[in-house]
């Protein structure tokens, strides 16, 4: 047995209040809101100072709705957490911040995003409201649903997608959505699937519904779905004009090494932690800011005609 099993939660050096409440709101999962919420910005012919600050409030509120969940999240399987080697250590489940501090917390930063939705009416409060239904139902059944649980966590960053468009008043790109959604089921399927690895299924009971094989076949399915449903997004709701098909197929090769890319990180170097991967591989990193660079080059050639006829003709 593992130093880590028998020394007990109690003799971890102390920490202040804050830095363990600021540890159980995820500070490093906020990027999720702000990589995804503004995609909406993209849809729009030009950006105002208007719509980009609307965005901005945007991403703020969801990423209220966020820490309030994690806190949500953390209460409700504190008991459940405290069996677990890694997991008993989390600020709550350990009792470093107790259940009264932490609702009293989730209870102000609710109230915070309750006064920001009824201030900015600009922020549709729609896509945050079912984001919080969802996570309350997540937290009492759905999680203890094979399949269902990671359809959820997915559910909740096509919410994020929506909040933005709504936000612009766009038209929403479905194939952007069935991208995002496959994207993220993939990325919760490897966490699942690490956890199985490392734990069985004694800590998560939706796990019993899961096998290393079925996750396997499941990851390499999403893969395919998000690939093609990302392309088929650049070819005609992208709205890159002329540039959509060049933009497609020099994406192609990115997209299929960033995926295989987090699916060897998965199945042969077991690292399960979506944002570990994303943020740390310095692969999938590099291989995401060609494709921005690619993608946002792509955007403004389409959106300045003039520029573009500059270029081809120093090209030719």
């Amino acid at each position: 047995m593992t130093t880590l099993e028998t020394t007990p939660a109690s003799t971890a050096v102390p920490t202040p209040l804050v830095l363990d409440l600021l540890r159980v709101a995820r500070p490093a999962h906020w990027v999720k809101n702000v990589l995804v919420v503004p995609a909406a910005l993209l849809a729009v012919p030009t950006v105002s100072a208007s719509s980009a600050g609307h965005v901005l409030l945007a991403t703020v509120a969801f990423t209220l709705a966020s820490i309030a969940v994690y806190f949500g999240n953390d209460l409700a399987d504190r008991g459940r957490d405290r069996l677990h080697a890694v997991k008993r250590l989390r600020p709550i489940a350990s009792g470093r911040v107790s259940g009264a501090v932490a609702v009293t917390v989730a209870t102000g930063v609710l109230g915070l995003l309750a006064l920001l939705l009824i201030a900015v009416p600009d922020v549709p409060p729609g896509p945050i409201l079912a984001y919080l239904v969802l996570n309350v139902l997540y937290c009492r059944v759905l999680k203890h649903v094979p399949l269902v649980d990671a359809g959820c966590v997915a559910a909740g960053f096509v919410l994020r997608v929506l909040e933005g468009y709504l936000t612009v008043g766009a038209r929403v790109a479905t194939w952007l959505l069935v991208a995002v959604f496959s994207l993220c089921l993939l990325l919760v399927l490897g966490k699942r699937r690490q956890e199985l690895s490392v734990g069985g299924s004694a800590h998560r009971p939706a796990l019993r519904g899961y096998t290393v094989e079925l996750t396997d076949h499941l990851i390499q399915l999403t893969a395919v779905l998000t690939a093609v449903a990302f392309l088929l997004y650049l070819r005609g709701d992208a709205q890159l004009g002329a540039f959509a098909e060049p933009a497609m197929l020099a994406s192609v090769p990115l997209a299929l090494f960033a995926l295989a890319r987090y699916i060897q990180a998965v199945l042969v170097r077991g690292v399960g932690d979506p944002v570990l991967v994303l943020l740390r591989d310095r692969a999938i990193v590099g291989t995401g800011l060609v494709w921005g660079l690619l993608f946002v080059t792509a955007l403004v050639l389409s959106r300045d005609p003039a520029l573009a006829h500059r270029l081809q003709s120093l090209i030719n």
